[in-house]
């Protein structure tokens, strides 16, 4: 039982990473990023400083992570421009790629065996032409977010928006402008 959205995890289940990250990137679910942090790190505190990590790899200068399904925790902070580096990296992984960019995955389950369809809740992969993902959120402390990543001509672009009321329309407006204006 986590907090906030979930892929229905019950006690018991076995699944691959894999489908973990299917229930991760489509609904959201917290439940699923708290069986991958405690099968990766051990534990949830673990797993926040192997994030932590990476973020510093990344160049994320003004990143620190505590949970791993990014809920609220004291600590636990984020930049928008950290996020497009994660977000740009992340899509790097053919993998991850493929999971983000569909609007509809199936979750294999090992034990006991079943398959689940999940919509994905981002719903810029119907709205914008070329959307190639990337993760919706919301917490009450950092609002309506949205990490996108579009497609066209060859040229992929990442944005994202923080705690914005709008975040589809304001990621369609600015993917709109780039793609027609492109910066030198």
């Amino acid at each position: 039982a986590v907090e906030g959205s979930s892929m229905y995890l019950n006690a018991g289940d076995r699944l691959s990473l894999k489908d973990l990250a299917i229930g991760m990137l489509t609904v959201s679910g917290n439940d699923a990023a708290y069986g991958a942090a405690v099968a990766i790190g051990g534990s949830e505190e673990e797993f926040a400083k192997l994030m932590n990590a990476r973020a510093k790899e990344l160049g994320m200068e003004h990143t620190n992570f505590v949970t791993a399904s990014g809920l609220d925790a004291d600590e636990h902070y984020s930049t928008a421009l950290d996020m497009a580096k994660l977000g740009a990296a992340a899509i790097q992984n053919e993998d991850f790629l493929a999971i983000c960019s569909k609007t509809q995955s199936t979750a294999t389950f090992v034990n006991p065996p079943r398959t689940q369809s999940y919509s994905n809740h981002n719903k810029l992969l119907k709205l914008y032409q070329g959307c190639i993902g990337i993760k919706t959120g919301f917490t009450k402390k950092a609002g309506r977010c949205l990490v996108s990543a579009a497609e066209r001509d060859g040229v992929r672009l990442v944005a994202v928006t923080l705690n914005a009321e709008r975040p589809y329309q304001t990621i369609r407006l600015w993917f709109f402008s780039v793609i027609q204006h492109p910066y030198g």
